[in-house]
C-alpha cells in the first residue's frame, strides 16, 4: 500500500466537494445543457483529473502516477456504456432535458458513495485472498464474451430493485413537479417520478460496478489510486453524456474496443494472480503497457467508427454494451412539454412516468 500523506487525501476530498458545489450552483436553474456548455464542463472535469494525476506523479512517484492515469482512462472508457443506459432511463421515464442534469448530479453523488464501498471491499478482499483475482478475471472474460456475441440482457428501469423498493416505501405521483423530488398531496409526502429516475440511475451503476471494480483492481490494489481515479472518471460522466448525446450510436466499434480492453485486463489479472500465488517468475504486465494498450484500442475503435460509418439499414440497431444494453440516445423531452407533464395528444392516460408500462 502507498504511504499517502493525509494532506493529499484532504486535497482530493476538498477538490471533489468544491467542484460538486460549484456544479450544483451553476445548474441550480433548470435548463437544457447545450453542446458548448457540455464541452466546457467536460474540459473542466478532464483538466481536474489530469492536474490531480500530475500531483500524484510528483508526490507519490512515477509508478503510482501511471497507475492512476491508466485506471482513470480505463474507467472513463468503460463508463461510455453508462451513457447508453442513461439515455434508456431518460426515455423510459420521459424526463425533460431540462431536468436531466439534476438527476445525473444526484446519481453521480450516489455512485461516488457506492463505488467507494465496493472498491474498499475489493481492496480488502484482494489483500487477503489474492486468488480471488482469478474470479475477477472470469467476470471480465464473461463480459467480453457477451459483447462479442451480441447477447443482450434487458434492463427495465421500472422493474429495477431500487425503483421497486422506492414504490414500497412511498407512493410515486403521476406527474413531474419541476425539479422537486418530493411534494405534499392531501397532507402526505409523496415522491415525484424524478426520484424514481435517480433510483434507476443508481441501480444501473450497481450493475456496471460488477466489471468496473475488478477491472480497476487489475491496475492497482491501492485504495487511494483506485478510488481517486474512479471518482474523477465518474464526476465527468454528466458532461460527457450531454456532449455525446445523439452521437453515441455513431461509435459502433467502441463496444468491440471495450471488449478487447476487458479481455486484456482479464489476462493482466490472471498473470498478476499467477505471479503472486503460483510462481514469482511468471511475468506481470507493467502499467505503462496497460496504458498504451487502452489508449491504442480506444483510438483505433473511434477511428474505425468514423472511417466506416454504420449503414442506414443498421442505423436502428445500437451496439451492445458490456452489459448487453445497446440503446440509442433519445431526446426524452420529445414526449413531454417543458413542465414535464404529459400532453393530452398521443399520451398514454393509464401510464405514469414513475410506473412501468402497462399492457393495453
Amino acid at each position: 500500500m502507498l504511504d499517502v500523506p493525509l494532506w493529499l487525501w484532504t486535497a482530493f476530498a476538498v477538490t471533489v466537494l468544491v467542484s460538486l458545489a460549484v456544479d450544483l450552483l451553476a445548474h441550480r436553474e433548470a435548463h437544457v445543457i447545450g453542446f458548448k456548455e457540455a464541452a466546457a464542463w467536460s474540459g473542466v472535469w478532464v483538466s481536474l483529473a489530469l492536474i490531480f494525476g500530475a500531483v500524484v506523479f510528483v508526490v507519490l512517484g512515477t509508478t503510482p502516477g501511471v497507475e492512476y492515469t491508466t485506471a482513470w482512462l480505463l474507467e472513463k472508457s468503460l463508463s461510455v456504456d453508462n451513457l447508453f443506459v442513461f439515455a434508456l432511463i431518460f426515455a423510459y421515464f420521459r424526463v425533460p432535458r431540462a431536468y436531466q442534469h439534476r438527476v445525473l448530479f444526484f446519481g453521480v453523488m450516489g455512485a461516488l458513495v457506492f463505488r467507494g464501498i465496493f472498491l474498499a471491499a475489493g481492496v480488502a478482499v484482494v489483500s487477503r485472498f489474492t486468488a480471488v483475482l482469478f474470479a475477477f478475471a472470469a467476470v471480465l472474460f464473461y463480459s467480453t464474451y457477451k459483447i462479442l456475441k451480441g447477447e443482450e440482457e434487458s434492463f427495465d428501469p421500472g422493474k429495477s430493485f431500487a425503483v421497486r423498493l422506492l414504490r414500497k416505501v412511498m407512493p410515486v405521483r403521476d406527474e413531474y413537479a419541476g425539479m422537486k423530488f418530493f411534494v405534499k398531496e392531501a397532507g402526505k409526502r409523496v415522491a415525484t417520478p424524478l426520484l424514481a429516475v435517480v433510483a434507476a440511475i443508481e441501480a444501473a451503476d450497481l450493475i456496471f460496478a460488477v466489471d468496473s471494480v475488478p477491472a480497476v483492481l487489475a491496475v492497482s490494489d491501492d485504495a487511494f489510486i483506485v478510488y481517486t481515479s474512479n471518482a474523477f472518471a465518474i464526476l465527468g460522466l454528466r458532461a460527457l453524456y450531454f456532449l455525446l448525446a445523439g452521437l453515441l450510436d455513431r461509435f459502433h466499434y467502441l463496444s468491440k474496443g471495450i471488449a478487447l480492453i476487458l479481455a486484456f485486463i482479464g489476462v493482466k489479472l490472471i498473470l498478476q494472480a499467477s505471479h503472486k500465488t503460483i510462481n514469482s517468475s511468471i511475468p506481470e504486465i507493467p502499467s505503462p503497457v496497460s496504458l498504451a494498450v487502452i489508449v491504442t484500442v480506444l483510438a483505433v475503435s473511434v477511428a474505425l467508427s468514423i472511417r466506416r460509418p454504420i449503414q442506414p439499414a443498421e442505423a436502428g440497431t445500437a451496439p451492445a454494451g458490456r452489459n448487453g444494453n445497446g440503446v440509442a440516445p433519445v431526446s426524452a423531452d420529445e414526449h413531454l412539454p417543458a413542465d414535464g407533464r404529459e400532453s393530452g395528444a398521443g399520451a398514454d392516460e393509464t401510464q405514469r412516468p414513475g410506473d412501468p408500462p402497462q399492457d393495453s
